[in-house]
């Protein structure tokens, strides 16, 4: 099934070409940017709100983007069950918004952690997920100083219940080691799901990992998950 895609662009944000060369370069998705101030999206499929420094992370990492125009149309898209991607900053922004529960905090010893990560995929039948092999372990960078999830121990247990933990730290053995927490993540999340699973937030950087020039491709299996599932509602 083809699939229409926006990448929708914050002042300060860094990463959208990013998302605009994995999508169209690299997979020959049909995409366009959104404007933070327009009031609709372009007609598409699939949403994503990349990484970077939205309105330069001033006030909290994301929360003055959530009141940009254009977080109107992204909610009613996640709302119509369509699926939505927030990378790094852009998980920042849907967490701010409501569309996700918990909140990314300022990274443990208050560092800028710019490193490749191990991921162990922990629901592996979303939209976003399934084209992971079994057993497999993604390799793919982070670059974030406020990537610490957080949320309290209902809203955990509740991820971790109804299958909305996407991604964990994990390290070569795919352990979710306190060594391999790269930020003090609560139980080494990497990634969460929202109650649909249509929405995706995600610090590490997949569209980084498309090609093995960047030192990894893993990042493939996300996006060749999301090209399987279509634009279906969920």
């Amino acid at each position: 099934m083809t699939l229409k895609a926006s990448v929708v662009i914050f002042p300060g944000s860094n990463c959208d070409h990013d998302a605009l060369h994995a999508l169209g370069r690299v997979f020959g998705v049909s995409v366009e940017q959104a404007w933070h101030g327009d009031a609709s999206l372009p007609p598409c499929d699939l949403v994503v709100l990349p990484g970077g420094f939205s309105y330069g992370d001033y006030l909290r990492c994301g929360a003055i983007a959530r009141f940009s125009r254009i977080m109107g149309a992204v909610a009613d898209h996640a709302k119509a069950g369509r699926p939505v991607i927030g990378i790094c900053n852009g998980f920042q922004v849907l967490c701010e918004a409501g569309l996700l529960p918990g909140a990314l905090l300022p990274n443990e010893g208050r560092h800028f952690r710019c490193i490749e990560v191990l991921l162990r995929a922990e629901n592996r039948a979303s939209r976003f997920t399934s084209a992971i092999p079994d057993g497999k372990l993604l390799r793919m960078p982070i670059a974030h100083g406020d990537g610490r999830y957080h949320a309290d121990a209902a809203t955990l247990d509740r991820l971790e219940q109804e299958g909305r933990v996407a991604f964990r730290y994990v390290d070569d053995a795919g352990s979710a080691t306190p060594v391999a927490n790269p930020n003090g993540a609560a139980r080494n999340i990497a990634g969460i799901l929202n109650e649909r699973g249509n929405v995706l937030g995600m610090m590490p950087h997949p569209e980084r990992s498309v090609e093995r020039l960047l030192g990894s491709d893993d990042g493939r299996l996300i996006f060749e998950s999301l090209l399987a599932a279509g634009g279906r509602a969920a």
